[in-house]
């Protein structure tokens, strides 16, 4: 199984940054990357659209709102791998309460790309969504 992970120092309190990020259903918000999200299943379950019209379908499997964290699993994607489990946290910054440090991380199985290869999409995907979170709390 391989894993990525990416983290990055935001500037807002860490409420806040949950606040944009938290929901199951808001990546829309924060990623452009998903322009589009549909909640099903009552909200476990989040059916995405990508630019170029592909589409995502994830399930949340661990929700914690008190530990600002959820992790989720996809069902079906355009990408090279299965098995994949990924989590967002969001943390304090000691001394600094309008910062937050957000980590993306997820693992997989490679499945069509060689491991550096998934780990490298998974990645760029992390940092660049991290980049975006930032501009959008920046502004």
């Amino acid at each position: 199984m391989a894993s990525a992970s990416v983290s990055r120092i935001v500037p807002a309190s860490p409420d806040k940054v949950w606040n944009i990020i938290g929901g199951f259903d808001s990546l829309p918000d924060w990623l452009p990357y998903i322009p589009e999200s549909t909640a099903l299943e009552g909200g476990r379950v989040r059916r995405l659209r990508n630019p170029e019209g592909g589409i995502i379908i994830e399930r949340l499997v661990a929700f914690n709102e008190a530990e600002r964290h959820y992790s989720y699993a996809i069902l079906e994607a355009p990408f090279p791998v299965n098995g994949y489990l990924s989590t967002i946290r969001v943390h304090a910054v000691p001394g600094q309460e309008n910062a937050a440090e957000v980590q993306w991380s997820g693992r997989f199985n490679p499945d069509g790309a060689t491991e550096d290869e998934a780990v490298a999409l998974f990645t760029t995907i992390y940092r660049d969504g991290l980049d975006a979170l930032h501009t959008t709390l920046a502004a």
